[in-house]
């Protein structure tokens, strides 16, 4: 086992969930429940384990966590919960710097978007470009409820892999 997997298994439940607890929005009892299934010996075994806690939540505990998810594209100062790892996120794919119709163009997609789902949209905005998301919006505005749901629940999987990711390398970085 990798040490920094040794390292990551060997933690306590609080330790684990404060390291790891950001990973999913304002949510973490994910990682408090995925810290029973170690040891871990690789990231994907610690992604399986994330993942499982989230597929097998309660369907209204999976709907509070889609909805602890910002809205995209807010105007910066509008939405003080918006996590700092939001904030970068969204940074990265130029969602703080739209021009005014860009902005009302997400405005109009996102209210679309809640009114028939009565959530925000979730995308992996660190795998996306500004022009790829309103599409997205747009595009899934078209589906069920169920299939949004479940669209809603992979994409927060994948936000969570990345940020995964970045407190791994965090970790080996201060061995």
């Amino acid at each position: 086992m990798n040490n920094v997997f040794t390292r990551v298994s060997a933690l306590n439940q609080d330790d684990f969930t404060t390291l790891f607890g950001a990973l999913y929005e304002h949510s973490p009892w994910i990682a408090q429940e995925a810290w029973l299934a170690r040891p871990f010996q690789n990231e994907d075994a610690l992604l399986a384990a994330f993942r499982k806690v989230v597929a097998i939540a309660p369907s209204a505990a999976q709907m509070a966590l889609i909805r602890e998810h910002p809205e995209l594209a807010r105007k910066v100062g509008v939405d003080d919960t918006l996590t700092t790892a939001s904030q970068n996120e969204q940074a990265s794919a130029g969602l703080d710097r739209l021009t005014p119709a860009e902005h009302a163009r997400f405005t109009a997609s996102n209210e679309a978007y809640r009114a028939k789902f009565d959530m925000p949209f979730i995308i992996c905005v660190r795998l996306s470009e500004k022009d790829h998301i309103l599409n997205e919006m747009e595009r899934r505005t078209r589906n069920t409820a169920d299939e949004e749901r479940r669209t809603a629940l992979a994409e927060i999987d994948r936000i969570a892999a990345i940020r995964c990711r970045d407190v791994l390398k965090a970790l080996e970085t201060h061995a």
